[in-house]
């Protein structure tokens, strides 16, 4: 047990008994603890398996190769859409944990070979970004925020032009591209 994690557990009240339990579950598989990003993190021979972590409404495994995982039970939960690798699986109380736990060790074992077999995720190459067209008129308006926006990294010009892309009214989308303006000529990223 790493005393890292032990602060980690002790200072989230709310999920203090989910965590002990999962923790208790995953270190029983052998695995390494670590305090990885901020959170529980467990290793095989140096490689991350699966993360413990919490949210407002839950509580989660992480498993980091999910999408390579059998799911016979269903359990194994895509965070988001963009997500390709990583698979959760989530919890509200200490009793779902433990009605579940010979199936988390099973998971945790398959991804642990998953691991030893150096098994993968065939990422998708993310597809051309489509701009939405307020921020395309913006762009052809003004040559420097162009210059700065396509010296952001992939990641970042991917984060604005989701956040542009996702509000349903045009008044909705030009209003966030006028907001980010100064933010984009600043060389940040959405979340900087």
């Amino acid at each position: 047990m790493n005393p890292k994690v032990d602060i980690y557990v002790s200072k989230t009240q709310k999920w203090e008994e989910e965590l002990k339990k999962l923790r208790t579950i995953v270190l029983d598989c052998q695995l390494t603890e670590e305090l990885k990003w901020g959170v529980p993190c467990y290793t095989f021979q140096k490689s991350n398996i699966v993360l413990i972590h919490v949210f407002k409404e839950y509580c989660a495994l992480l498993f980091f190769k999910g999408a390579l995982l059998n799911d016979p039970n269903g359990i194994l939960i895509q965070q988001t859409k963009n997500t390709q690798s990583g698979r959760q699986i989530r919890f509200t109380n200490v009793r779902e944990i433990v009605e579940l736990e010979p199936i988390l060790k099973a998971y945790i074992y398959e991804a642990i070979e998953v691991e030893k077999a150096g098994l993968k995720v065939n990422f998708i190459k993310s597809t051309a970004l489509i701009f939405p067209e307020e921020f395309q008129n913006k762009l052809d308006e003004l040559p420097a925020l162009k210059t700065a926006f396509t010296a952001l990294t992939p990641g970042r010009q991917r984060a604005y032009v989701l956040y542009f892309s996702a509000p349903k009214q045009s008044k909705t989308r030009e209003s966030r591209v006028e907001k980010c303006i100064q933010q984009i000529l600043n060389g940040k990223g959405l979340n900087d």
